[in-house]
C-alpha cells in the first residue's frame, strides 16, 4: 500500500437532541481522523456518544455543528437521498441486530444487495461464496437463519455488508447481543478484514480485541473524545483521570 491517506476526517462534530431544559448535547466538537486500512475503536460508557458519531459518519444523522468526509464525499454537505447512495455503495453498517430476511438462506441474504444493484447471476453466485467463504461460513450456504447461531447470523450480516465492497465498514457493538462462547467466530472474521486491509470503525466492549487489532483506540466521555492513540497507549497506560476509572470498572 502506498502512503497513507485519510478515509474519514471528522472535525468539530457537535450534535444536541431535543431543546430547552430537555436538551442532551450528545456530541460536543468531535473531532478525529481514520487513515485507509485502519481499525478504529470506539470505547467509552453507555451514553458517551460513541454511537451518535458513528451515525453521522455514516449520514444516518446530521450533525448541527461541524463537518464529516468519507473519502472524497463531504458527506455532511450531501442531500439525504445521496446519503442513502452513499451508505449503498462506499459505508457499511453492522448492528447489534442482524437484519437478516428469515425465510431466505445464507446465501439469498447475501445475494440481496447485490440483486437490487443489478450484478448479474453468475458475478451475484461468486461474490456471495467468496464473502460466505470470508466469514467462515462457506458450508452454511443454504441454511436459514432461523437454523443458524446468533454468532453465525452475524457473520452473514457482515459478509452481506461486504458483498457491496464498501469503503468503510462501521460496526456498532456487532457482539453484545450475542452469547459469550459465540463472540469469538465474530470477532474472528473482523481480525479477517482488518488483515485485508478493510477500514473499520468499531464500537466495542471487547477490550482484548481493541488491544490486538485496533490500530487505533479512542476514548470518548460525555460527548467528547478524551484521549486517543495506540492501544497499549490508552489501554495499558492512560493519561487522563475519566479513562483510568473507566478502565478500572470494566477490566
Amino acid at each position: 500500500m502506498t502512503a497513507a491517506t485519510d478515509m474519514v476526517d471528522v472535525e468539530g462534530v457537535t450534535r444536541t437532541f431535543g431543546s430547552g431544559r430537555t436538551a442532551a448535547r450528545a456530541l460536543r466538537g468531535v473531532s478525529f481522523t481514520v487513515q485507509t486500512g485502519q481499525l478504529v475503536a470506539l470505547r467509552g460508557r453507555s451514553g458517551s456518544g460513541k454511537t451518535t458519531l458513528l451515525n453521522i459518519v455514516g449520514g444516518l444523522d446530521m450533525p448541527d455543528e461541524g463537518r464529516v468526509r468519507v473519502g472524497d464525499q463531504e458527506v455532511t454537505s450531501l442531500s439525504e437521498s445521496e446519503r442513502m447512495r452513499l451508505r449503498r455503495t462506499s459505508v457499511a453498517f453492522i448492528f447489534q441486530s442482524f437484519g437478516l430476511i428469515p425465510i431466505l438462506s445464507a446465501a439469498e441474504n447475501v445475494g440481496v444487495p447485490l440483486r437490487i444493484a443489478g450484478v448479474p447471476p453468475r458475478e451475484r453466485e461468486e461474490r456471495v461464496q467468496l464473502m460466505l467463504d470470508i466469514v467462515g461460513l462457506s458450508e452454511h450456504t443454504r441454511q436459514r437463519p432461523g437454523e443458524l447461531s446468533g454468532g453465525q447470523q452475524q457473520r452473514v450480516a457482515i459478509a452481506r455488508a461486504l458483498a457491496m465492497e464498501p469503503k468503510l465498514m462501521l460496526f456498532d457493538e456487532p457482539t453484545s447481543a450475542l452469547d459469550p462462547e459465540l463472540v469469538g467466530d465474530v470477532l474472528d472474521a473482523m481480525r479477517q478484514l482488518a488483515h485485508h486491509g478493510m477500514t473499520m470503525i468499531v464500537v466495542t466492549h471487547e477490550i482484548g480485541f481493541a488491544r490486538e487489532v485496533a490500530d487505533t483506540v479512542v476514548f470518548m466521555d460525555e460527548g467528547v473524545v478524551v484521549e486517543s492513540g495506540k492501544p497499549a497507549e490508552v489501554l495499558d497506560n492512560p493519561r487522563h483521570d475519566r479513562t483510568k476509572t473507566f478502565l478500572w470498572k470494566v477490566l
